[in-house]
């Protein structure tokens, strides 16, 4: 390669320009790139996340590549991001034993193997339940849906559930005509139970996970069972049913939305078709909006997902968990962003201390350290903005929202462990149309008034 190409390549690579480098390098006849040019491009289409052209190019040199960490690196890369774990593994545990103890190398092996076992965790339930099926199992040929398992003490009426999630029992044409609305079969025991009791809210919310998800490390958690109909707001078709979340939130278009979470939206129980077709028998799965739709399987079909589903005391250490995030809000030591930006407040005594105390005021109300949208939710936010453009009165919304994670949300000790994006945008969103916040693309920040507002409030948790 020549030495100014290569020298241009580099400048757009730091400067993330990777288009530019890929369209460069196909300016040269194929027959003329070399080994550098080609790890290049497969570079920028790793980049760009152009995975499966990118693992091509490699592929095209990976005789050349046997001894070169980078190009098992990348090629890994590429593996990982198109799932297909089992090779990722085997490229990074190369290119660890060519170039030792490189991090990125370490991590990313040490994701793929995650995957890798998650992967196989699946595929041995599926076999499982195969074999199952093929006994004479729960759902074998001839056996009623739900046979055996008592539904009589299944729902949980409240006013709310009648109110929000409880239709009259479709007939058949209603059926019929929400099938084609949805695009999709639905399963037969899903059906069967609609037609005992159409939608609701279970008494049993909670069903175990053998990964962590945007809820808990071993399980996910519900709202409702949404209903066959259009009239209630939570029924299949009704006004935040499976095409409202698909259409509006962006959930993948594989399947059908057939349970709310306690996420007001952002994660939601779907019938997935992937695997079947659309008149087929779906497996149920876990969609996390704000892990990027992230998917979780949960069953292998309808009926072995209500079957599974557990009461939420199982899982409750509530009380455990408030008295350890008390002591973690009373006592662990702040990030070291936040201790800088308390360090350089004058206009009150003891930030540290006030801060303390709002988020020890959360945890009471809450049971729990976590940052949602009420009152005193909404305080932290605004308290984090004024520390943080304080110090850095130059901060545009890009800026705030990438520094955000860094105070507080994933702060160390002194942390809420994660957070939801949308409620910072929200808030932010808020505050700009009230004009509490004001500014420029360039700079935003707090009025004057609303900075004596808020000094005047945290008045209330000094000591």
């Amino acid at each position: 390669m020549e030495r100014d190409l290569l020298e241009q390549l580099n400048l757009w690579h730091e400067e993330d320009e990777f288009e530019n480098i890929i369209d460069r390098i196909l300016e040269i006849p194929e027959r003329e790139r070399d080994y550098d040019v080609i790890s290049h491009l497969a570079r920028a289409m790793n980049n760009l996340e152009r995975y499966e052209e990118a693992l091509q190019q490699l592929l095209s040199i990976e005789k050349q590549g046997g001894n070169d960490p980078l190009w098992h690196f990348r090629a890994g890369y590429a593996y990982y991001y198109l799932e297909q774990y089992e090779d990722a593994v085997r490229e990074f545990e190369i290119a660890d034993k060519l170039a030792p103890k490189d991090t990125n190398t370490l991590t990313f092996l040490t994701w793929s193997r995650q995957g890798l076992n998650a992967v196989n965790r699946k595929r041995k339930r599926s076999m499982a339940i195969q074999a199952q099926n093929e006994q004479g199992g729960n759902h074998g040929a001839g056996k009623a849906p739900f046979e055996g398992f008592d539904l009589t003490n299944f729902w949980n009426d409240s006013d709310y559930a009648l109110k929000q999630y409880v239709s009259e029992p479709p007939t058949d044409e209603l059926i019929a005509s929400i099938e084609q609305e949805l695009g999709y079969k639905l399963p037969a025991s899903y059906i069967a139970m609609m037609k005992l009791h159409n939608g609701g809210v279970p008494v049993n919310t909670c069903f175990p996970t053998e990964e962590a998800t945007s809820w808990a490390e071993d399980h996910i958690a519900i709202t409702g069972i949404m209903g066959i109909g259009r009239d209630k707001h939570y029924s299949l078709c009704g006004e935040l049913g499976s095409r409202f979340m698909i259409e509006e939130w962006g959930y993948p278009d594989i399947g059908v939305v057939i349970c709310d979470c306690p996420s007001a939206g952002h994660d939601v129980v779907m019938l997935d078709y992937r695997n079947c077709g659309r008149d087929g028998e779906p497996e149920v799965i876990h969609v996390d909006q704000e892990g990027d739709y992230e998917i979780t399987f949960l069953a292998e079909n309808f009926e072995a997902f209500i079957r599974g589903l557990v009461h939420d005391d199982v899982y409750d250490t509530s009380e455990e968990d408030k008295q350890e995030d008390l002591r973690k809000v009373a006592h662990e030591e702040f990030s070291p962003l936040l201790s800088e930006l308390c360090a350089r407040v004058t206009e009150v005594g003891n930030m540290e201390e006030i801060i303390r105390a709002v988020c020890t005021s959360i945890v009471e109300d809450k049971g729990y350290f976590a940052f949602h949208a009420d009152e005193l939710s909404t305080l932290m936010y605004d308290l984090q903005f004024w520390l943080y453009t304080k110090s850095y009165p130059h901060t545009n919304r890009e800026q705030y929202l990438k520094d955000y994670e860094k105070i507080i949300a994933f702060g160390g000790a002194f942390s809420t462990g994660g957070y939801a994006p949308g409620f910072v945008t929200d808030w932010l969103d808020d505050r700009i149309r009230q004009g509490v916040i004001v500014g420029t693309s360039d700079a935003l920040t707090f009025t004057d008034t609303a900075t004596e507002q808020l000094l005047e409030r945290l008045k209330a948790y000094a000591s």
